[in-house]
């Protein structure tokens, strides 16, 4: 038995590796697409075009071509493409269509998810903060506000498309489009109005004329000829299929693993797992899986929304940087080639399904022409089974399905990894570790005096910030009275973090977590007889990216007090209040090399830490083509730029439940770096300490058998 398998698995390799993709009509029935006139097993991985660099994806998409797949599928990012309403962007890494056709370049298909709703964990589900401006607008919704945008937008990118002949109905790679995204998770928030844009999506979608068919994941209530897809880690169990008997069976996202959050522990999902739930969906006729990430990247910038770390889905069959992550990579390679072994019979041949025990099962296909192919499967997630086949003997291993390319041999197993585990580890290169090196730039705390917007209320976060910040400053000047004599703090935010100021000395810092709605501050400080200011920093670590009524969403500061006594309270809350949007080395750009001497920099003192603090030195790039990234564990919370280029938020002082940091190497792509005199500028704002940031090299390598056992992936 063991021989055959490595034999068929040989051949599939070879038969898969030599697969030509073409453009062509694409059409669709119950049982799977249809692309020029052929059927079609389709297997497809997430790699968004943003979270990479124009320089990394060739090398991406090989990696997913090598690994059996036939489709690339990204989303389209709407707040990158127009910025401002009929302005926009197609650059360096937002080159949607030099992404299409690298895509092409190396014979595979192209999904597009159009949206232009796209939650993924993308700072306001995609949308560009204008569109919140827009009077009476509804987002999501039969609103004519919102249609008439979000129609110019989804018109904009088919229209690029078409215009570059990208299309498969063009000779083009892209074989499936996307309107909407989960709106099912709230319609029902919108009563009557949310079926009513549903229809009104898919049509407007459809009269686009795209050639090829549109879906909508997660909406059993697709109007036809739109397709109804599925989300998750189980839609072979989960899905209820199709909505009409017309449509083939589609999961969108298959979650490799799943987005990580500051103080949360990464999400491991291992490769045995992922391949049981691919087979069962195509035990039971599905015929197009696509792997949510099969590359998740880098959230660069402030890309990110609320509490999302900024490397994306680092657990994918390919890592942040790109690299294989073994044996996940490899297992469902030699899945794609089992299935593709089987693949004329799963599509012609006719499927049956019966019980082999209590908690197993066969889905067996069969042509007319003899045809036979198998997946047994068993649900005992402790127990080895043995169970009676077409008169032979299979031991199916616990919680597992062995596919039978001819109803006789075993040709894959879900739970038996071939695949050798590797690790990942990161190399020393260059320690920045010279305090002479380093300078620094204290920020400028605002006084009530010095702000030129003022309000007797608390303003909402970000309709002042219109996301050009994650900063916001509340301040205000007041007297207290001669009985506060000891004077306490108290501040509500339904913000992310606060920093508070009194007297422009610190006061103390608090946050809230990703699940919690807000958080409270108390602090004691210290008042003046006379005037004092009170500076408050309102800190989003990236705008929210889903939920019904998004441009109505309240976050920042509610309440302000002082408590001077356990009778006496000061109700700060509806004081004038003066405000200022960012920070000044942000209004400077002082992380831009042609700005950085806007400021006054001085030579590095770590003895007074201080917090909102800018840090810059400069280094020469390590030497090699492994990738590179900064590892910065010693440092608290901002942001870091390399010659201009946000590498993104880091945080690594909010622990996970373990007590580590959730990210502390950060990816600084080749691509950003010259061969020297590279610009590092750092925005701190906890304290943290730069003397001990060392730019390393990232490389796998495959671990010894002995250490297998103990094998930890998120290493």
């Amino acid at each position: 038995m063991e021989m055959r398998l490595m034999l068929v698995m040989v051949v599939v390799v070879v038969l898969v590796e030599m697969k030509i993709t073409r453009g062509g009509d694409v059409t669709y029935d119950g049982r799977s697409l249809i692309i020029d006139g052929r059927r079609e097993i389709l297997f497809s991985g997430s790699i968004h075009y943003p979270r990479s660099t124009p320089e990394m994806w060739p090398s991406l998409i090989a990696k997913a071509k090598q690994g059996g797949l036939d489709v690339i599928q990204t989303y389209v990012f709407w707040n990158l493409h127009e910025p401002q309403p009929g302005q926009y962007d197609f650059s360096g890494r937002y080159d949607l269509v030099r992404f299409i056709k690298e895509i092409q370049a190396q014979g595979l298909y192209a999904c597009l998810r159009i949206g232009p709703f796209i939650e993924s964990e993308w700072t306001y589900g995609g949308f560009p903060f204008w569109l919140h401006d827009v009077p009476g607008i509804v987002f999501r919704t039969n609103n004519e506000p919102f249609k008439f945008y979000m129609q110019n937008f989804t018109t904009k990118i088919v229209n690029l498309m078409k215009s570059e002949g990208l299309y498969a109905s063009q000779g083009g790679p892209i074989i499936l489009s996307q309107i909407e995204n989960e709106y099912q998770n709230i319609e029902a928030a919108f009563g009557d109005e949310g079926p009513v844009y549903v229809r009104w999506a898919a049509e407007m979608a459809v009269n686009l004329q795209t050639g090829v068919p549109w879906i909508m994941c997660k909406q059993t209530d697709a109007p036809d000829p739109v397709i109804n897809t599925c989300n998750g880690m189980r839609c072979g169990e989960t899905f209820g299929g199709p909505n009409t008997p017309n449509k083939p069976s589609i999961w969108t996202e298959n979650w490799t693993s799943f987005y990580q959050v500051y103080g949360d522990e990464p999400y491991i999902r291992s490769a045995e797992d992922i391949a049981f739930h691919v087979a069962l969906f195509i035990a039971k006729k599905g015929s197009y899986i696509n792997y949510y990430m099969y590359h998740g990247g880098t959230n660069f910038g402030r890309t990110a929304s609320a509490y999302v770390i900024t490397g994306y889905y680092d657990q994918a069959p390919l890592d942040e940087y790109g690299l294989l992550r073994q044996p996940k990579w490899g297992h469902l390679k030699e899945m794609h080639a089992a299935i593709k072994n089987c693949s004329t019979t799963l599509l012609q041949g006719v499927q049956t399904n019966f019980s082999l025990g209590k908690l197993q099962q066969a889905y067996v296909f069969e042509e007319k022409t003899g045809g036979c192919s198998a997946f047994l499967v068993n649900n005992d997630a402790k127990n080895n089974v043995t169970v009676e086949f077409r008169n032979m003997t299979f031991e199916l291993l616990p919680r597992s399905i062995s596919v039978l390319s001819d109803c006789q041999n075993v040709i894959f197993i879900t739970a038996k990894v071939n695949t050798e585990y590797n690790e990942r580890s990161s190399m020393q290169r260059i320690m920045l570790g010279e305090a002479d090196s380093w300078d620094e730039f204290r920020d400028v705390i605002p006084e009530f005096s010095d702000t030129t917007l003022q309000a007797n209320a608390l303003l909402e976060h970000m309709n002042m910030t219109k996301d050009k910040s994650d900063y916001l400053w509340y301040s205000l000047s007041f007297a207290p009275n001669s009985s506060c004599t000891q004077p306490m703090l108290h501040i509500e935010s339904r913000g992310h973090v606060v920093h508070a100021f009194v007297n422009n000395k610190y006061a103390g810092t608090e946050h809230g977590r990703h699940n919690d709605k807000g958080f409270t501050m108390d602090t004691p400080v210290i008042l003046s007889d006379g005037m004092n200011n009170i500076s408050i920093l309102s800190v989003m670590v990236g705008l929210p990216d889903s939920g019904a009524f998004l441009e109505s969403k309240f976050v920042g500061l509610t309440k302000v007090e002082i408590q001077c006594s356990e009778t006496e309270l000061l109700d700060l809350t509806n004081y004038t209040w003066g405000y200022q949007v960012g920070l000044f080395g942000e209004k400077l750009q002082i992380y831009e090399e042609q700005n950085v001497g806007n400021v006054e920099w001085t030579n590095i003192d770590l003895s007074t830490k201080q917090p909102l603090t800018w840090y810059k030195t400069v280094f020469d790039a390590p030497i090699g083509d492994d990738p590179v990234a900064l590892n910065m564990s010693k440092m608290g919370k901002g942001e870091a730029w390399v010659n201009g280029h946000s590498i993104g938020r880091y945080w690594v002082s909010f622990l996970t439940s373990k007590g580590i940091p959730p990210q502390t190497m950060y990816h600084v792509p080749r691509s950003f770096l010259k061969t020297s005199g590279n610009l590092l500028v750092l925005l701190e704002e906890l304290g943290g300490d730069p003397l001990h940031i060392s730019l390393n090299t990232i490389s796998v390598g495959n671990l010894d058998q002995q250490d297998i056992n103990y094998y930890d992936p998120a290493r």
